[in-house]
């Protein structure tokens, strides 16, 4: 049985006193909201802080507020199932209600939240190991060793990114507030991820993920096709969320195409989103769009399946994510 370490568990009663008990206790303090993630690192060993902050009591971080022809915001603090059946979310953003409903299990929906889903920790075959196993092969690149085992002679980690919620928070255009004893930030949900299996978050420790604004619809949709071996519990091999804002005529105004899974941060699939602006989208254009969109894909042998066949599904599912928005049915062969 694999056990906790040792730490001291503190619950704040407001935000403020969160803020400043994590300015108080330094680097070796965690914010925890869920637990769902966090806890299990802590029993391999992968994170290992003396001190965690438990968030899950409050209130300022379980909130919805806005309307839908305004910018919604979502506590951070909230569960995925209070995300998922929330009625304003299901109306205007069908497609964050749908990745929320895909993560995981009801058990543990009920129990995570959308900003631990949205800061979740990279993942890879060589890293999420008991410490023992990983002790065996002298550790990795991402926790106590300097080697990434997927890459022996890359100078950087390719562990991956395996939220569903942050493809679909890049491909709306979300924001995210941070705040930190030194102040608050808001930005692009985009701006919050980087290209390193090891820092692949642009936030500092202190800074605690408050809030998440969804913008006003004005007339775009988007969806979430996620890939996983088990169709009830598996986090996503591959992501796709796309989103689309059509005229009158049905031409394309505005698009984003975003691929998880495949890389250490969300990948934006410019080429593809390229070929269909100003365009309608016919079978054709799909084709050419998904053959554009999963090139950018760079999945390595860290997760579950065949690598080229992850990269080839991404052509599969932009294909049919676009397919759904514009309206065209069943999904064939991209």
């Amino acid at each position: 049985m694999l056990r906790l370490p040792k730490f001291r568990y503190i619950q704040p009663k407001s935000l403020k006193d969160a803020i400043s008990v994590m300015a108080d206790s330094g680097p070796d303090a965690m914010f925890v909201a869920g637990g769902t993630d966090l806890y299990p690192n802590m029993k391999r060993r992968q994170q290992t802080p003396k001190i965690v902050i438990g968030l899950g009591q409050l209130k300022e971080l379980r909130t919805i507020k806005g309307k839908l022809k305004e910018d919604v915001v979502l506590g951070a603090g909230l569960t995925l199932t209070e995300v998922t059946d929330d009625r304003r979310v299901q109306r205007g953003y069908p497609a964050v209600a749908k990745a929320t409903g895909l993560i995981s299990t009801p058990l543990l929906r009920n129990m995570g939240s959308i900003g631990g889903n949205l800061l979740l920790d990279t993942r890879c075959n060589y890293y999420d190991q008991n410490y023992e196993w990983r002790k065996a092969i002298h550790f990795c690149m991402k926790k106590d060793g300097d080697i990434c085992w997927v890459a022996p002679s890359s100078p950087r980690c390719w562990a991956v990114q395996s939220s569903d919620c942050a493809p679909v928070m890049v491909a709306i255009g979300a924001k995210v507030k941070l705040v930190s004893s030194s102040g608050e930030r808001l930005i692009p949900a985009s701006e919050l991820y980087n290209d390193d299996g090891i820092r692949h978050l642009n936030k500092r420790p202190d800074e605690l993920l408050t809030e998440i604004h969804l913008p006003a619809t004005n007339g775009w949709r988007a969806t979430y096709w996620k890939l996983r071996r088990r169709g009830s519990f598996d986090f996503p091999v591959l992501g796709v969320a796309s989103r689309l804002r059509l005229s009158a005529d049905g031409t394309v105004e505005d698009a984003k195409i975003i691929l998880g899974g495949v890389g250490s941060y969300p990948i934006e699939a410019a080429a593809a989103e390229k070929v269909i602006a100003g365009k309608k989208l016919t079978e054709e254009t799909i084709r050419e769009a998904a053959a554009l969109a999963y090139q950018p894909a760079k999945p390595l042998d860290n997760t579950d399946f065949a690598m080229h066949w992850r990269k080839e599904m991404a052509r599969y599912y932009v294909a049919g994510t676009l397919r759904e928005l514009a309206g065209l049915g069943s999904p064939r062969s991209a």
